[in-house]
């Protein structure tokens, strides 16, 4: 017949369990909170869900953006950090401007005191012509003449050269343009699509605030085969069959060539 454990036993073992619940628990703690600084202050998850970007990023492309590469702000300890500027060609992911200040993902085409001007779909930056290895020009594209031609001549009505322009745009964009060109401001970047006959960019909205950049997409860890209708306005229910869906057939529809590319 087995020993009864004295009290003092049992009170060793009381305190050896407590002692464990309390290591998982601190434990937990530790990986939750490195897990909130990691999406807050250095890494987090995006993905593509409009043409804009074809074809460095697709439609359901999923991107890790390095949210730590941009973040100085001035202080005298940053020189010690692996901060950078900001740089013409960067694809950068930021809060847009208007309505609910939903995520974008478009390239630095202007800096601040940047002239800039399109013509004949040719970027110009302080009169030299910009070269675009990325670009992409659809012919089947509806005609807009701000794909061509930008920002539009003083003789024309804003408005009425592009349905796609902004309201609030529209008024301020003149206040910008000097001559035939767009003068970026100080604190600003005008940042424009890779598919540049379908993206609704700074041509049609404005410039992107140096404060609403979030960081810069730096791969892409998975990519799924999927539309703009995936990633629209939709019930609950609808979104719930989509990803019931793309689990079921999710080997099939995962573009596997582009899993773990770097973005450029």
């Amino acid at each position: 017949m087995a020993a009864e454990a004295s009290p003092v036993q049992q009170q060793a073992a009381a305190q050896r369990g407590q002692t464990s619940v309390s290591e998982y628990l601190e434990s937990l703690l530790v990986t939750v909170l490195l897990a909130l600084f990691g999406t807050s202050f250095v890494v987090q998850a995006f993905k593509i869900p409009s043409p804009s970007m074809e074809h460095t990023l697709l439609v359901g492309d999923h991107l890790l953006v390095n949210k730590f590469i941009f973040g100085g702000q001035g202080a005298w300890y940053e020189k010690f950090l692996p901060y950078r500027g900001l740089q013409r060609g960067d694809i950068i992911v930021f809060k847009y401007p208007y309505a609910d200040h939903q995520h974008f993902v478009k390239r630095v085409i202007g800096l601040p005191g940047d002239h800039l001007k399109v013509v004949d779909q040719q970027v110009y930056i302080n009169g030299k012509p910009l070269n675009e290895p990325y670009v992409e020009h659809d012919p089947t594209a509806l005609y807009d003449p701000f794909n061509y031609n930008f920002p539009p001549a003083s003789n024309q009505l804003i408005l009425g050269t592009s349905a796609n322009v902004l309201l609030q745009w529209a008024h301020d964009l003149r206040r910008y343009t000097v001559g035939d060109e767009i003068v970026v401001p100080p604190g600003k970047y005008f940042a424009m699509g890779d598919n540049r006959d379908r993206s609704l960019d700074s041509r049609y909205w404005g410039f992107v605030d140096r404060e609403a950049i979030m960081g810069r997409p730096f791969l892409i860890y998975w990519s799924v085969d999927a539309t703009s209708a995936d990633y629209g306005e939709a019930s609950f229910w609808a979104r719930l069959k989509r990803v019931v869906e793309t689990l079921t057939h999710l080997p099939g529809r995962t573009r596997w060539s582009r899993m773990l590319r770097t973005v450029h």
